[in-house]
């Protein structure tokens, strides 16, 4: 069987068992073979997750780079079943073992296709029709995450279990991303904060990241896609009836339960 889709099949059979992944077989080679794997694992997961509504960007702050030991962004998609809404309860056993982070999520109005690449950060802002509060949910679904290597994380979808997403705020309405002021609260009590500006300066930033990492591959960003673009705070990692709420300066609030 080919490597790629060997590997592909492996990383599904551990999500839908919700069994830890150990390392692969064959180790894969660098993270352009892990973005190959990743995209053969969204083609397997699709039954399952339902279809892919857009991507989530991981380590672009200093204080998740420092962390995971990763220097740049990496990216994941994220799927039509694992997105939620505000006040969703969640079940901690569906989940290996179950993180949050404090996110800026954004709404694109209209495609952003490889063609038009290179992108800017103005450039992508104009794209975005809407911004939401957003938890992103993360799973450290392996035996042991500091050994797995970049490529195999980006192989599957680095971290990514879905999100839950506050109301909707219009792009005419934001106040300065760079500015806003995240609050990572769990059972009552603030545990953490960061800045829109801890995102790569601004997510937008993080944004034409991700286009162009897009583009390189033929690939393109489009209208009604959704985008995480990335932790303002260092990942919280939960158990079973811990409460979330993420307040966002300007852009509202979002709260999960994990039961």
């Amino acid at each position: 069987m080919d490597k790629i889709l060997e590997a592909a099949k492996a990383i599904a059979l551990a999500r839908r068992n919700h069994a830890p992944l150990a390392d692969l077989e064959v180790p894969l080679a660098d993270e352009a073979e892990g973005y190959r794997v990743q995209r053969a694992l969204h083609d397997l997961l699709l039954p399952h997750a339902g279809p892919l509504v857009g991507y989530k960007i991981g380590c672009t702050s200093q204080v998740m780079q420092d962390y995971i030991g990763i220097p740049h962004p990496c990216a994941g998609g994220v799927f039509q079943k694992g997105v939620h809404d505000s006040g969703a309860k969640l079940a901690a056993a569906d989940y290996v073992r179950v993180g949050v982070e404090c996110e800026i999520a954004v709404r694109l109005q209209r495609d952003l296709a490889a063609g038009e690449a290179p992108f800017t950060a103005e450039w992508v802002g104009e794209a975005v029709e809407a911004y939401h509060p957003a938890i992103e949910i993360v799973d450290d679904r392996y035996v042991k995450w500091e050994t797995m290597g970049a490529p195999t994380l980006i192989a599957d979808d680095f971290f990514a279990a879905g999100c839950v997403l506050g109301p909707s705020v219009p792009r005419s309405s934001v106040p300065d991303l760079k500015a806003v002021k995240g609050r990572a609260i769990v059972n009552g009590e603030e545990v953490s904060h960061g800045t829109g500006g801890d995102v790569l300066g601004h997510p937008h930033n993080a944004l034409a990241w991700l286009a162009n990492h897009l583009a390189a591959e033929g690939k393109g960003l489009h209208a009604g896609q959704l985008v995480l673009t990335g932790s303002l705070v260092k990942t919280l990692w939960l158990k079973a009836g811990d409460k979330v709420r993420m307040e966002l300066d300007g852009l509202g609030v979002v709260e999960a339960k994990f039961k």
